[in-house]
């Protein structure tokens, strides 16, 4: 789960590429799963983190 949560900040993929990329059956199941060890869904763990990266029209 530690390496969903990576690529969730990184941002560089969605959620189906990030589940595939892993191995899960589907993206319903990352999200289950992730929702059953975290307690909260990878779309709501991605709204509480802070983009890592500058878009390029902020450089």
């Amino acid at each position: 789960m530690e390496k969903v949560k990576e690529l969730i900040v990184y941002g560089e993929m969605n959620f189906s590429e990030i589940s595939y990329t892993l191995g899960y059956s589907s993206p319903a199941h990352m999200s289950n799963q992730f929702r059953k060890i975290t307690g909260m869904t990878p779309g709501d763990f991605k709204k509480l983190r802070k983009p890592l990266r500058n878009t390029i029209d902020k450089i």
